[in-house]
């Protein structure tokens, strides 16, 4: 009779179970990471937004001349758009 004090291989290693939960543990925790991220990524360009609005800012400027002229305007964003497109080829 051979009794032996090993401990069994499967005792040693997590099971499945544990093993899943420890990676829904881990996908929740970069999940979380990452929408943190996000939301300080989406607060900080509504800031920017917010301060380029303000009367003497790039956004302000804009709304006025597009109000002014928004025949020449729009050429103006088609040509950029165009230029930005053959850029990128």
């Amino acid at each position: 009779m051979n009794l032996s004090t090993e401990i069994p291989q499967s005792a040693t290693q997590p099971g499945l179970a544990e093993r899943a939960i420890d990676a829904a543990t881990d996908v929740s925790q970069t999940i979380g990471e990452v929408a943190g991220g996000l939301h300080s990524a989406v607060d900080r360009l509504t800031s920017a937004l917010e301060e380029s609005r303000k009367p003497g800012g790039a956004l302000a400027t804009v709304a006025a001349i597009t109000r002014e002229a928004p025949l020449a305007s729009l050429f103006i964003a088609f040509l950029f758009g165009v230029a930005v497109t053959r850029r990128r080829r």
